[in-house]
């Protein structure tokens, strides 16, 4: 979120992806689902860099371990 090479709407999605991953309001599973699926759409933006793409696919990677039920 602080890398200056990324654009400005891909910052804020990953602030959203952070907000919705500390809601605790929400389950585990519904808060990975969530942020996975703002993370997908994140990647596939054609203006973020590779680097950064790499890193978004690393960290939903991560959340699909996160057990559904």
């Amino acid at each position: 979120m602080s890398d200056d090479t990324v654009p400005r709407n891909i910052r804020r999605s990953a602030d959203s992806v952070k907000a919705t991953l500390l809601n605790v309001q929400e389950s585990e599973a519904i808060r990975a689902a969530s942020a996975i699926s703002i993370l997908d759409e994140i990647s596939n933006d054609p203006n973020i860099p590779l680097h950064t793409r790499t890193l978004i696919w690393n960290v939903a990677s991560q959340l699909e371990t996160v057990p559904v039920g």
